[in-house]
């Protein structure tokens, strides 16, 4: 496949996801695998998570979206939203739980992967956004808790099974562009590094 193409399709798929006006079920859990819980400091302001939860996003989706974060009896509502994404303020002290926005087809893929179901049961894509960077342990083990934290920049991702061998991408991390994450296991995604606007900006130079 054309990488040209593919990204072009992959920021036309983020545009028309950014303006769907849904919402997410008010059951819905995020998940991420975390070596903490991703329980945030009690003695944080609402203002402050609410905000570093919004630096994951771009701006027009963060700004409608519902926020949330957890506590030790469960999901709360930082902020009410009513575009069908959710943004979450995550966890500074533990790897793998970094502000991020998602969408509802994301936040199922999430909580599938939290549960350790054998495969997400999501049916159509689902866009997650880290553009306020992020740490994880492994580009190619799912649930990999031991190995050095990897410190990794803004990013965006595509929850779908993307194959390397139909697509033609790599399968380790690179600082630009875009790699298949955890490629040939169920929950194998696409890693688009940089911000999705200013990618779609590049491209058009």
């Amino acid at each position: 496949m054309n990488l040209r193409k593919l990204s072009l399709g992959l920021v036309t798929l983020s545009a028309g996801v950014l303006l769907q006006n849904g919402t997410n079920p008010q059951g819905a859990a995020y998940a991420r695998r975390t070596d903490h819980s991703s329980t945030t400091n009690a003695g944080e302001t609402r203002r402050a998570k609410i905000a570093r939860a919004m630096s994951a996003g771009p701006t027009d989706a963060a700004q409608l979206a519902r926020i949330i974060d957890t506590s030790a009896h469960g999901i709360v509502v930082l902020r009410e939203g009513n575009n069908g994404f959710t943004c979450t303020p995550g966890n500074p002290q533990a790897v793998g739980d970094p502000p991020m926005c998602a969408d509802a087809a994301a936040m199922q893929w999430s909580a599938d992967f939290k549960a350790h179901k054998p495969k997400p049961a999501n049916t159509e894509p689902g866009i997650i956004h880290m553009l306020a960077g992020a740490t994880q342990r492994s580009d190619t083990d799912p649930y990999d808790t031991t190995s050095p934290p990897i410190p990794i920049g803004p990013h965006w991702m595509i929850m779908w099974p993307f194959d390397p061998k139909t697509t033609g991408l790599p399968m380790t991390h690179k600082p630009t562009g875009a790699y298949i994450m955890w490629a040939g296991s169920p929950y194998a995604h696409l890693h688009v590094m940089g911000h999705p606007l200013r990618n779609a900006a590049m491209k058009a130079i």
